[in-house]
């Protein structure tokens, strides 16, 4: 048990290293590595406080806010954390998909490639309604068996409980604009005006050869460090992009164009893809996927970004 605490805060004091190395804000820099320190020279083991008295008595111990509660509440329940994972350029939608049981190497990059979804909260969706099952090789059995094995994982962290409830909750009742980014609300993001800031201050920077670079462990023979990372705050959000490093960046010919950022608030974490819209109305725009009807309206009324 006390291993599992400095596994955990080693885990901690690594990202505390590479936020620093990519310029991330000191004062996050400063909070990871005291939560590391604050960790081993807790006296219980971090998993039976969670047994215990849930995330809430993770809040309780010195140091550690919501953020870092979820990443240790991430890493006693699944041994990783992803967070990390990202900052060292290892994570990849293929690398998820394939720790699901009923899901193999192959079916991941499948999955990825058919499908496009990035997540394991996207890939539960799927599951859900009825895409996964056009994927070649998966029929109902077998897409059962998924989707029953990702309301275990899922179902193990609240933080993703709140996303699942909140996608459902989105089919149902639409969420008025005015009221979108109200404080207590499920489905809280970052405005599209933020995330296309936080898009152009990334793609310029990255062009410019200014920002740190990592060493993605995918599609990336020569090991070269080439990608880019940038570590931003914004109205209260602490966001990380880069551009995408997937295979089907790859085959699209979008490496320097498709820019995935991940933005988190309070514990809550998420991301969007921005790509440049190639039909329709927006062609030649920067737009938020999924969000394009907030980023017409953003553009109608003349908003620059």
């Amino acid at each position: 048990m006390r291993l599992r605490n400095d596994a955990i805060a080693d885990a901690l004091d690594r990202i505390s290293d590479l936020l620093e190395a990519q310029h991330g804000d000191r004062h996050r820099v400063r909070a990871y590595r005291t939560a590391a320190i604050n960790v081993r020279s807790i006296g219980r083991p971090l998993d039976r406080i969670v047994l215990e008295e849930g995330r809430e008595g993770l809040l309780r111990l010195p140091g550690i806010g919501k953020r870092i509660a979820a990443l240790i509440d991430e890493f006693l329940h699944s041994g990783r954390m992803a967070m990390l994972e990202r900052l060292e350029g290892q994570v990849s939608p293929e690398d998820l998909f394939a720790m699901v049981p009923g899901v193999g190497e192959e079916l991941a990059r499948r999955i990825h490639r058919t499908l496009g979804v990035e997540t394991l909260e996207e890939l539960e969706i799927a599951a859900h309604d009825g895409r996964l099952e056009g994927v070649r090789g998966l029929g109902p059995r077998r897409t059962r068996g998924i989707r029953d094995s990702l309301a275990g994982i899922l179902g193990r962290s609240s933080r993703r409980n709140a996303r699942r409830r909140r996608w459902s909750e989105a089919q149902l009742t639409p969420v008025p604009a005015e009221a979108a980014n109200q404080p207590g609300n499920p489905a809280v993001r970052p405005d599209v005006a933020i995330l296309l800031t936080v898009d152009s201050e990334y793609r310029r920077k990255a062009h410019a050869g200014v920002l740190h670079t990592i060493t993605p462990r995918r599609f990336n023979p020569e090991n070269r460090s080439w990608l880019p990372v940038l570590h931003s705050e914004k109205a209260g959000w602490v966001f990380t992009a880069l551009f995408s490093n997937t295979a089907r960046a790859h085959e699209y010919d979008a490496t320097l164009d498709w820019v995935v950022i991940y933005y988190e608030r309070d514990g809550e974490e998420d991301q969007c893809t921005v790509v440049t819209e190639r039909n329709g109305p927006l062609s030649g725009r920067r737009v938020v996927r999924g969000r394009e009807s907030e980023c017409a309206h953003l553009y109608a009324a003349g908003e620059r970004v």
